[in-house]
């Protein structure tokens, strides 16, 4: 059966501001409360209605939305932080966070082509009831539209504008999104491509709960089947024709989405790293006479978690900073983030259950689901066949460099 579509309550009149030694205690705070429920969440593979109330309500669902909109246009910096405490405590949460700041991040964008009305009620809607969006891509037989083809989900013109039909996969967070960013084509001889706008109440909408995955078991990433949708015609808000993508992505939003993506499975590894330090100073065998953490082997290894997770602050945190600072890095160096930072939050994980052995793969346990969330960073967009490839293009482009 599909989950009823749940709003959230109106947001609070005022936000306290995303900064400051509060804000870090605010962010502290979620993290612990989404931390207690993960469990049963990923258990029954439920949707987190309740940690997307919280968001909204810490005035956190609107934080990227620009401050003419009524939102804290934040930087990619803060944002940052958001997802990391959101993914500290719950990653599937944070990863249908992520979803909506990437679009609203989109929507301020100079080169925006959506009509200024419906960008104005995208950001509204997420200031004051917490509405949430997601970029609806991957198809049953199309796969990864990063990998190239044409959608098979198909607009046509009609008197009341367009008619949309087709078939979407790993629509993350379809329990509670307002908004969906649907890729498509048109039936024109000569097809044009991009996106259509559907409110999430639009009669003809079929959700297939299909989502039974290893990890991020919560985030609702069901699949959607679009029968003859009924659109206003300025609901096509950016159609081109099919060569006008083949560009690749824009260099500043492909870098917020590593970021944010880094820091959401950066803040697993984070998770992994509390609940081991926790088990090796109070778990003494009888053998030892001692907690774990007094043997040399242990200390080295948990010496090798922090220094993984050092190298992953400072490559966030540069390159959220040189971005914010508009000195935006080509799609190849950004990419090059993403395969260190998922590699080593992995790794760090791995880590972790070496030194915690079956302690670690009971799932009496925490850590064997941050093993699970963890393992999910590697099929993200850019995946690390692209990503090394595009930097060995990059780098025989130009050997001296």
């Amino acid at each position: 059966m599909n989950s009823p579509l749940r709003r959230v309550s109106p947001a609070p009149p005022t936000r306290p501001p995303l900064s400051g030694d509060a804000f870090g205690a605010r962010l502290a705070a979620l993290t612990a409360r989404f931390a207690a429920r993960a469990e049963a969440f990923d258990r029954d593979a439920a949707f987190p209605f309740a940690n997307v109330a919280d968001l909204h309500a810490d005035g956190l669902v609107a934080a990227v939305v620009p401050t003419e909109a009524g939102g804290d246009g934040s930087s990619l910096l803060t944002a940052r932080r958001i997802v990391a405490a959101a993914g500290e405590g719950d990653p599937s949460t944070a990863l249908v966070l992520t979803m909506s700041y990437l679009v609203h991040r989109s929507l301020a964008r100079d080169d925006c082509r959506w009509p200024a009305a419906l960008r104005r009620r995208v950001w509204a809607s997420a200031v004051t009831d917490g509405a949430l969006a997601n970029s609806l891509r991957v198809e049953p037989e199309l796969g990864s539209p990063a990998r190239g083809g044409l959608p098979a989900t198909v607009g046509r013109r009609s008197p009341e504008g367009w008619r949309l039909s087709g078939h979407k996969l790993y629509t993350t967070g379809i329990p509670a999104l307002r908004w969906l960013l649907v890729w498509g084509r048109t039936d024109d001889p000569e097809p044009q491509v991009g996106v259509f706008l559907v409110p999430r109440d639009a009669p003809g909408i079929r959700v297939i709960e299909s989502w039974d995955h290893l990890g991020l078991r919560a985030s609702g990433s069901h699949e959607v089947v679009f029968d003859d949708v009924v659109l206003p015609a300025d609901h096509a808000v950016d159609l081109r024709p099919a060569a006008a993508w083949r560009g690749g992505p824009d260099p500043d939003q492909h870098t917020w989405m590593v970021v944010l993506l880094g820091a959401l499975y950066d803040g697993v590894a984070r998770a992994a790293r509390s609940w081991l330090l926790h088990f090796l100073t109070t778990r003494a065998p009888g053998s030892l006479g001692a907690p774990l953490a007094t043997l040399p082997r242990v200390q080295q290894a948990v010496g090798e978690i922090d220094a993984l997770l050092w190298a992953n602050r400072a490559l966030l945190d540069d390159l959220a900073r040189e971005t914010d600072a508009g000195r935006v890095p080509t799609v190849a160096q950004s990419g090059l983030v993403k395969f260190n930072v998922t590699g080593n939050a992995i790794r760090a994980v791995e880590l972790a259950l070496q030194l915690s052995g079956n302690h670690g793969l009971s799932r009496r346990n925490p850590l064997e689901r941050h093993h699970r969330d963890v393992l999910c960073s590697r099929i993200h967009t850019p995946q690390n066949d692209s990503i090394l490839t595009a930097a060995g293009l990059a780098a025989l482009a130009s050997p001296a460099g």
